[in-house]
């Protein structure tokens, strides 16, 4: 669906986009912080991710804005670089290159993600930020928002975060906590199917406006509870038009002779890519109408927005699971959703910054503690268990590497164990033995029918058939169905014609081309 059909939707993706919104301020903040980045960066990247990419992407239901993925990158590339600005010419530069990859169609490398790695990086994810947001739920916030990593820049682990939290519990944040996650439960079980209102009116809405009146109630005194500063939202406060635009930083052209700044350019665009199409996978599968993203198109967008958050300040750019999965998961049907939250972004930045300082951190916690459950789901878990080793292996080597070292390292992960699997199963296709007919005389005739591709990892199956195949008899290799047949397999059948003569075995080719791979 295009821009000028998203309205017709509005209804769904005002609500979502609203939520969106929530969950992505204090990601937005979080994923500056961890990279080293002014704070104001990150919002920057919201707002461009929102607007820019949301109105150039083809994705109905992605959101775009900073990635946590990058923030070991960008933090590691600002000291190399030694300047924010020289930083920022460098994220310019991956925008072009990124724009340069959508034109020569790189966008296919998005099909040689198996479904089971995708579905294990969700479920993965889910999980993810469960874990990740208990601490936050408990009122425990050393570790910024939007760190998916198992190593935390804290020094603490995902696990270790979780185990201190409990010894440092803050009563507020909990009731806001518990409180926030009763009324989104009830609000998605019950209250949602009795009536309308409840369907236009998103439970995370309300959560978010009774966290910021408790959190005023805790400030006056008219609750025996407290929360500090480092647990409730942080957003820069510009007190005038001009305090705003002094937030923004422009990139230094000066470093363009710098070899470094290409590197890091080259790398963030590869990496960037890399996080979009993964979660370009993942937002169809999860679309309930099933629409197909145009990667090259999203390769575009990406490049784009890039483009524009170098030039003015802000940090890189990629679409982001979690930002696209709350949006699906409270309603979100087309662009306009994305589109939306970011235009909230910028008008919140300029106008309601103080406000939005209000909201406390355990309420987005449980929130996204929803979104997870969401994603990971025990059923799914049956559901791919049911389908077989083949399926359940890289989907469960997925969610574990996933959840013990980072997003990109647990994909490759699943990515070689799926990998594993095609080969086994391309090894174990490569032929059948279509009949063994006994003729009058006794001699046995085999019919050994290759498969269309034959690759040089079915050369020992090819082997080994043959070999079986006893002496004074006779064999039909048959290529009729096969399109490509590696010069290895070609090269041992050639051999095999020669050594069958000493078994006195007859070797007979149906449609044989030389027709190596």
């Amino acid at each position: 669906m295009e821009l000028k059909d998203a309205f017709k939707e509005l209804k769904n993706d005002l609500p979502a986009s609203i939520v969106v919104f929530f969950v992505a301020v204090p990601l937005c903040l979080g994923i500056a912080l961890a990279s080293g980045a002014p704070l104001f960066a990150g919002i920057i990247a919201g707002i461009v991710g929102g607007i820019i990419v949301g109105i150039a992407s083809g994705s109905p239901l992605g959101v775009s804005g900073p990635a946590a993925g990058l923030a070991v990158i960008v933090l590691t590339s600002i000291a190399a670089l030694g300047s924010w600005p020289a930083f920022l010419l460098a994220v310019v530069l991956a925008g072009v290159f990124q724009v340069i990859m959508g034109y020569a169609k790189a966008g296919f490398i998005a099909y040689f993600f198996p479904s089971s790695v995708v579905k294990g990086m969700l479920t993965g994810i889910g999980l993810l930020i469960i874990l990740k947001q208990i601490p936050h739920a408990l009122g425990y916030d050393n570790d910024a928002e939007g760190d998916l990593s198992f190593l935390q820049a804290d020094g603490e682990t995902t696990l270790s975060s979780i185990y201190k939290a409990f010894d440092v519990i803050t009563p507020g944040a909990l009731l806001i906590a518990g409180l926030s996650i009763a009324i989104l439960i009830l609000w998605d079980q019950v209250l949602i199917k009795k009536h309308k209102f409840f369907q236009l009116v998103q439970g995370p809405i309300v959560v978010v406006i009774l966290s910021i009146v408790m959190n005023y109630l805790f400030q006056t005194g008219a609750m025996n509870y407290s929360l500090s500063a480092d647990q409730v939202v942080r957003l820069p406060v510009a007190n005038t038009l001009t305090d705003f635009f002094s937030f923004f930083t422009f990139p230094d052209f000066s470093a363009i002779t710098n070899l470094k700044v290409w590197e890091v350019a080259a790398v963030l665009a590869i990496v960037a890519s890399l996080e979009t199409l993964l979660c370009v996978e993942a937002t169809d599968k999860m679309d309930a109408e099933k629409r197909v993203t145009p990667t090259n198109r999203e390769l575009k967008a990406q490049g784009l927005g890039n483009i524009v958050s170098g030039l003015i300040g802000g940090l890189p750019i990629t679409q982001v699971i979690v930002r696209s999965s709350a949006n699906i998961s409270f309603g979100g049907k087309t662009k306009m959703s994305a589109i939306l939250h970011g235009v909230f972004l910028l008008i919140s930045a300029i106008t309601i910054a103080g406000l939005l300082n209000m909201i406390p951190l355990s309420s987005l916690a449980a929130i996204l503690i929803m979104v997870g459950y969401k994603l990971a789901k025990p059923a799914l878990f049956k559901q791919m268990y049911k389908l077989g080793w083949e399926q359940f292996v890289p989907f469960m080597v997925t969610i574990v590497a996933i959840l013990l070292t980072d997003l990109l390292k647990g994909i490759t992960a699943g990515l070689m164990v799926g990998g594993f699997y095609a080969l086994l199963h391309s090894y174990r296709n490569s032929h059948y033995m279509k009949e063994i007919i006994t003729t009058e005389d006794g001699i046995q005739t085999y019919h050994l029918v290759l498969a269309e591709e034959v690759s040089f990892f079915n050369k020992a199956n090819v082997v080994k058939e043959l070999d079986q195949i006893p002496a004074n008899s006779k064999v039909i290799i048959d290529f009729s169905n096969s399109k490509s047949v590696a010069y290895d397999v070609l090269e041992l059948i050639k051999d095999y014609e020669v050594n069958a003569k000493t078994k006195n075995i007859t070797v007979e080719k149906i449609n044989f081309i030389e027709r190596a791979a």
